[in-house]
């Protein structure tokens, strides 16, 4: 089976140009399928049939999974059936006219300013674990990055002289722009503590670890719930936390969405309206007010 997949994974990275997090999502919801199958059922994954998919999202939804991860795994499954179809593989596509669990729209758990205060706060800028996590907590509210961003950046992507960040994915070049609180502390921490701990001079990782590689998926999350605990703050902290945060403050003081979407690096303007539904009708009514020219 490790050959189609490989192949499908060639194809999605080549011909369709899909990112690296979709790629990776892709490859991670097929195993997980693939796992299933080899668990609970004697078909593999080329034999396949709908009543199998079927019975493998209600396996997912009685574990706890969401509408979202439930309806990203479908969407995985397809593409992978689709192209296996496409290629003669397989003669069928087991997850034609199987639709997608209805999702809530949910607002975002975001923080508020003072609570992005407190967390930021914490680390200390004066050994090489507090400079890095203050310049790693101070970029990703900052830019809203995701963590596959955050962790991917090197340092030639910072640029200091026109305060932005320069990612290049595929044939798209995204730029984000940096305010003077996030520059001045990753000048801290490049210029006075990353050299301590790096060990090959050849490493271009912006953010790395106390082994001087490039710090990890893992090592950001554990890095994250290590601040969290300490700021008693009442709510769910992830990294996506920050970025969520950061979307919904430009939103709240103004900013439109279509260059929130642009930041966010969302190919699709739905994507980017789900923070307006963390923004209350009194704030909303405050932004209306102070923006536009009639109000």
């Amino acid at each position: 089976m490790d050959v189609f997949i490989n192949q499908f994974l060639d194809y999605i990275k080549n011909e369709k140009e899909l990112s690296r997090n979709t790629q990776e999502s892709y490859l991670r919801d097929i195993n997980q399928f693939n796992n299933y199958l080899s668990k609970y059922s004697s078909v593999d994954l080329i034999n396949v049939n709908k009543t199998i998919v079927i019975t493998y999202l209600v396996y997912l939804q009685k574990n706890g999974k969401s509408a979202s991860t439930i309806s990203r795994n479908l969407a995985s499954l397809r593409s992978f059936y689709q192209y296996l179809l496409n290629n003669g593989v397989t003669n069928i596509d087991p997850t034609n006219n199987l639709h997608s669990p209805k999702q809530e729209k949910k607002a975002p758990n975001i923080l508020t300013l003072k609570e992005v205060d407190k967390l930021l706060s914490i680390p200390k800028p004066n050994k090489f674990k507090g400079a890095r996590d203050k310049a790693m907590l101070e970029l990703l509210y900052a830019t809203g990055l995701r963590v596959s961003e955050i962790i991917l950046l090197d340092i030639d992507n910072i640029n200091f002289k026109f305060s932005n960040i320069t990612l290049e994915e595929n044939s798209d070049i995204r730029i984000i722009p940096l305010g003077r609180t996030a520059l001045n502390y990753l000048k801290i921490y490049i210029n006075k503590y990353r050299n301590e701990v790096l060990k090959d001079t050849e490493e271009k990782a912006l953010f790395i670890n106390y082994q001087g590689k490039r710090l990890t998926r893992q090592g950001l999350w554990k890095i994250i719930k290590y601040y969290t605990d300490k700021t008693n703050i009442n709510k769910k902290i992830t990294p996506n936390t920050l970025r969520d945060s950061f979307a919904v403050h430009l939103l709240q003081n103004g900013a439109d969405l279509k260059s929130v979407q642009k930041i966010l690096g969302h190919s699709d303007i739905s994507t980017t309206q789900k923070y307006f539904f963390a923004i209350d009708d009194k704030k909303l009514k405050e932004v209306y007010n102070n923006t536009h020219p009639r109000a």
